[in-house]
């Protein structure tokens, strides 16, 4: 027993007695002024704005298709880009969107196309990833879908 508290006194010691260096003095001043001007563009990001977040069709006959465009702009500090598109559902396809970085001021757009399936009103989100600050930012459409009048109504019994 005695061996063992020995042997960790003595593992204590040599432990706490080479530490002896300061850590300020080992900072590198160019790494710092380097990782401040990184940090300061890393807080720029692109600002997705849309010209409408929301678009309704209105009353729409069953199964017809229709089709809007989303116009978008990138008001922020760093080059847009847009990974990806996606809606609740697959009777809604998002489509027609660029893929290469947008320049702060300048403008987009994509198309979403729904093709009339479901009843009475209904609301589809459409997803749009990118490098914003939230990494995502999201649109709607809506509209109200008439039965398909060529449909048969099951009779009453």
């Amino acid at each position: 027993m005695k061996k063992i508290i020995f042997g960790l006194g003595a593992l204590c010691l040599v432990a706490f007695t080479s530490c002896k260096d300061n850590a300020a003095q080992k900072i590198d001043e160019a790494n710092v002024a380097v990782a401040a001007e990184r940090d300061a563009v890393a807080s720029k990001f692109p600002v997705l704005v849309f010209d409408k977040t929301e678009h309704d069709f209105g009353e729409i006959e069953a199964k017809t298709a229709v089709e809007t465009t989303f116009n978008y702009t990138n008001k922020g500090d760093a080059p847009l880009v847009i990974t990806d598109i996606k809606s609740s559902c697959g009777c809604t396809v998002p489509q027609d969107w660029s893929r290469e970085p947008l320049l702060p001021g300048d403008s987009g757009k994509f198309s979403v196309k729904f093709n009339g399936s479901g009843s009475n009103k209904i609301t589809k989100t459409i997803t749009v990833t990118a490098n914003t600050e939230k990494g995502s930012e999201l649109v709607k459409i809506t509209a109200f879908v008439k039965p398909d009048p060529n449909k048969a109504v099951p009779a009453k019994s």
